[in-house]
């Protein structure tokens, strides 16, 4: 009887975890456009290219979160990382990509450009004389 109770663990287990890679699956073919299983599936050349993608599409998608962007996709954003976690470990040659030592792009916090000085002839006279010329 014990052993039943230990089958029974054991397929809902593995039924539960088929079907969170099944959604996974159908999340990230969804929200980027990529299908994990011919990933997977693919030679350790082609999966290793794959993976520097994967690592392109989440460094663009991290920089749309940093900056607020709208198009930014947290839901994206995880089902790239869980996808690109699932191919290191299928394939233990791909090692993360290492990141420079000088960051390359702009500083975080974005700078604003400098307010031009006000124009000479549109901001001279009185409120009233400008606003009577003009009509």
């Amino acid at each position: 009887m014990n052993g039943l109770r230990q089958e029974i663990a054991a397929f809902l287990e593995n039924k539960q975890t088929r079907a969170a890679e099944a959604g996974q699956m159908a999340a990230l073919q969804i929200a980027c456009h990529f299908d994990l299983a011919e990933a997977l599936a693919a030679e350790p050349a082609v999966r290793a290219r794959i993976a520097l993608r994967l690592e392109r599409m989440i460094e663009r998608e991290r920089q749309r979160g940093m900056r607020k962007h709208w198009s930014y996709d947290l839901n994206r954003h995880i089902a790239l990382k869980q996808a690109l976690d699932s191919l290191r470990a299928a394939e233990p040659g791909i090692a993360p990509r290492q990141s420079p030592a000088k960051p390359t792009g702009r500083s975080i916090k974005r700078r604003r450009r400098p307010q031009a000085p006000p124009h000479p002839i549109r901001n001279s006279g009185p409120r009233s004389m400008r606003d009577t010329a003009t009509t």
